[in-house]
């Protein structure tokens, strides 16, 4: 059975930094997408960070470019969000979804799996 398990969150200072893990297993994700998304509350999930099974391309959301990075380690079914600046709007509760290839990545319906998530709170 397919799971994946987010890691990290907590509370942070804006302008600080914080790193989300997300270990998935259940099969071999080395050729399948990796994304982040988060949602608030009362909102819909909005995508974060993405990137493919080489790690040669990533996508990310215009809102977090630049302070986001997201990288993954195929060897140990990982994938990381290394958050920088995060501000206090971003607190949300953040997910890890996998997709096989032809998965929208923007779209976190287009995914087959994601995990429970982990809360993100950004103090101002």
């Amino acid at each position: 059975q397919v799971q994946l398990v987010e890691s990290g969150g907590g509370l942070v200072q804006a302008g600080g930094s914080l790193r989300l893990s997300c270990a998935g297993s259940g099969r071999t994700f080395s050729s399948w997408y990796m994304g982040w998304f988060r949602q608030a509350p009362g909102k819909e999930r909005e995508f974060v960070a993405a990137i493919t099974w080489s790690g040669s391309s990533l996508f990310y959301a215009d809102s977090v470019k630049g302070r986001f990075t997201i990288t993954r380690d195929n060897a140990k079914n990982t994938v990381y969000l290394q958050m920088i600046s995060p501000k206090p709007e971003e607190t949300a509760v953040y997910y890890c979804e996998t997709g096989p290839r032809g998965t929208t990545v923007r779209v976190p319906a287009s995914y087959e799996y994601w995990g429970q998530g982990t809360q993100v709170t950004v103090s101002s």
